[in-house]
C-alpha cells in the first residue's frame, strides 16, 4: 500500500512540474519535448506567448477545481458523519459565477490572440519575396526578382538508407529524413514574404521554428511572411498527406547574416548567368605598302623614254 501511495505522489509531483519544465525548449522539436518550442521569429514568439498564457490559465483552473474536490472529499466524508443533501437542486449564484468567469477568461485570451493573428497575415513592407512550389515529392524555391531558383529534395544518404530495408539509427544519419540536397538560404533580421502554391496535389510548407504552417494548393497562391532573429539551420516537413512519399519531402532553412546572404546570392546569380558569347574576332589591319624607291624612279623616267622614242 505504501509503495502504491508513493507512486501516486510521484506521479502528482511530475504532473505539477510539467509547466516548469516547459520553459526552455529548442527551436526545432526534440525527442520527448513536453512543450511548444519558442522558435526564432516574431510569429513563433507570439504563438508561444499565447500558448503559455492559455497554459497557465488552464493550470490555475485545474488547481482550483482539484483543490475544491479534495477539500470536499476530505471535509465531507462519510467517516466524519457527513450526510448528503438530497433536497439540493441548484444555486443561481453559482450558475452565474461559473458562466461569467469562463466568458471573461475567453475574452481576455481573445484580444491578444486576435491582434497577433492579424499581424501574422500582414505581408506588407517585405524586403524580399520567395516563391515556394510543392511537387510530388520535392520543393522548388525561387527568389523573385533575382533570377535565382532551385529544387530541394531528400538528400541521397537518407534516400539510400530508407530503401536499404535496415533499421536506421542516429549513428547512421544524424538528420535522417530531415536533410535535403539544396537548403533554402535566408537572411536574418529581414522581413521575407512567401508566396506558396503547388503543381500537382495539396502540400503544406511547415518549419516549426518559424512559427507557422501554410498550405500549398494547386491553382491558388497563399501568402506568409517571416523574420528570423537568430542564425542557424531549421528543419521541417510537408504537413499535408500528399501521396506515398509524403514523409520524404523535408524542408531545411539556413538563416545567415545579411552580408553572408548577399555573398551567397551573388554566387548563385553568377552560376545561373548564361555564358557570355565570345567577342567577334577583329579583322586584321591591311598592311601599309611602303613606297618603293625603284617604282618611284621608274614613274619618273617613263615620260623621258617616250620622248626619246618620238
Amino acid at each position: 500500500m505504501k509503495a502504491g501511495r508513493f507512486k501516486q505522489w510521484a506521479a502528482g509531483i511530475a504532473a505539477a512540474a510539467v509547466p516548469v519544465l516547459a520553459f526552455a525548449q529548442a527551436a526545432d522539436p526534440k525527442p520527448w519535448q513536453l512543450n511548444m518550442g519558442q522558435g526564432v521569429t516574431v510569429q513563433s514568439a507570439n504563438a508561444y506567448g499565447a500558448h503559455m498564457f492559455a497554459l497557465w490559465v488552464c493550470v490555475g483552473i485545474g488547481l482550483l477545481v482539484f483543490a475544491a474536490m479534495g477539500y470536499a472529499m476530505f471535509k465531507f466524508r462519510k467517516s466524519k458523519g457527513a450526510v448528503p443533501d438530497k433536497d439540493f437542486t441548484h444555486s443561481t449564484r453559482l450558475e452565474i459565477i461559473w458562466t461569467v468567469v469562463p466568458v471573461v477568461l475567453l475574452v481576455l485570451m481573445a484580444f491578444p490572440a486576435t491582434s497577433k493573428l492579424i499581424q501574422m497575415y500582414d505581408t506588407r513592407n517585405a524586403e524580399m519575396t520567395v516563391k515556394v512550389t510543392g511537387f510530388q515529392w520535392m520543393w522548388k524555391y525561387e527568389y523573385l526578382g533575382e533570377n535565382v531558383g532551385f529544387t530541394s529534395r531528400l538528400d541521397r544518404k537518407s534516400e539510400a538508407l530508407r530503401q536499404s530495408g535496415k533499421v536506421v539509427s542516429g549513428q547512421d544519419h544524424e538528420h535522417y529524413l530531415l536533410d535535403v540536397d539544396n537548403v533554402l538560404v535566408l537572411p536574418t533580421d529581414t522581413k521575407i514574404r512567401f508566396v506558396i502554391t503547388a503543381d500537382d496535389v495539396i502540400h503544406a510548407w511547415w518549419v516549426p521554428a518559424l512559427g507557422w504552417k501554410q498550405d500549398a494548393i494547386p491553382g491558388l497562391v497563399n501568402e506568409a511572411w517571416t523574420e528570423i532573429k537568430r542564425p542557424g539551420v531549421y528543419r521541417g516537413q510537408c504537413a499535408e498527406l500528399c501521396g506515398k512519399d509524403h514523409g520524404f519531402m523535408p524542408i531545411v532553412v539556413k538563416a545567415v547574416p545579411k552580408a553572408e546572404f548577399a555573398q551567397w546570392l551573388a554566387a548563385q546569380k553568377a552560376r545561373n548567368a548564361p555564358n557570355p558569347a565570345p567577342a567577334p574576332a577583329q579583322p586584321a589591319a591591311p598592311a601599309e605598302a611602303a613606297p618603293a624607291e625603284g617604282a618611284a624612279s621608274n614613274t619618273a623616267e617613263a615620260p623621258t623614254a617616250v620622248a626619246v622614242a618620238g
